[in-house]
């Protein structure tokens, strides 16, 4: 078979043994792209030695500075995390979630981002995700080892590559891509703070990130992002016309 575009994202992994583990992992189900975002140590013998056959995996591995870097390209971006998160993002169980890669991979590639070892995925790590992928486990113990959670993932893919999996609603574009929504988000922000919509929370910082899990629900299709982009454009030009056209204010005597 031939490896699907699939894109496994390990961010900040700790133990380069895990990195070659993860290889070979991917490799025993047939996928070969593997992004690393900011190894601690990486390339290292260790890893080569736990990769054990899958050196070209490796080999073609590419490493990132930035989370944002490593999923360009990516339409659909999951996220895999064990740890409980608030109610605002769409939890897939991993036999699900693999079922919707294979599935949107036709279109275009996808981004199945993990965790390091010691703390997993952080908030700002999600913001690109559409969804959590959550791999069933004990209640008593629910960690699993960064390799064995690829390793399941990657199984699930292989086992939905195997069945019929019905495939994605056609699409007129592809998602967007997580620049193209970071591109958005950032001129969201700049919209509301030039129209002054500001968080009225006590913390100040939980409005943006609400539209952001709004808009990563959503599924945005590129000509759905560019619509907004020219929407809020028109906004800050209407904003800047009126200015324009306002009278002076008056000096006080």
């Amino acid at each position: 078979m031939t490896a699907l575009p699939i894109r496994f994202v390990l961010v900040d992994t700790s133990h380069p043994g895990n990195i070659g583990a993860a290889a070979r992992a991917m490799k025993n189900m047939e996928l070969t792209e593997l992004a690393l975002v900011r190894p601690r140590q990486f390339p290292h013998p260790e890893a080569t030695a736990r990769a054990s056959g899958a050196d070209d995996v490796l080999a073609r591995a590419r490493v990132y500075g930035t989370l944002a870097e490593a999923l360009a390209g990516c339409s659909l971006v999951l996220a895999s995390t064990a740890r409980e998160r608030d109610h605002y993002y769409r939890v897939l169980d991993v036999r699900a979630a693999a079922a919707r890669a294979v599935a949107e991979c036709a279109a275009a590639p996808v981004a199945i981002v993990f965790g390091g070892e010691h703390s997993g995925l952080s908030n700002e790590d999600l913001q690109p995700a559409h969804a959590l992928l959550r791999i069933p486990t004990g209640a008593e113990y629910a960690s699993l080892n960064l390799a064995m959670a690829v390793q399941v993932v990657a199984y699930e893919i292989l086992r939905a590559r195997g069945e019929a999996t019905p495939p994605a609603p056609a699409r007129e574009q592809p998602l967007a891509d997580a620049p193209a929504m970071a591109r958005l988000y950032e001129h969201l922000e700049a919209v509301l703070e030039e129209v002054d919509f500001r968080d009225r929370t006590q913390n100040g910082s939980n409005l943006i990130n609400r539209l952001r899990r709004v808009f990563q629900r959503a599924e945005l299709d590129r000509n759905e992002v560019n619509i907004l982009r020219g929407l809020l454009t028109a906004v800050q030009q209407r904003r800047r016309r009126a200015g324009e056209l306002a009278p002076p204010a008056e000096k006080s005597a």
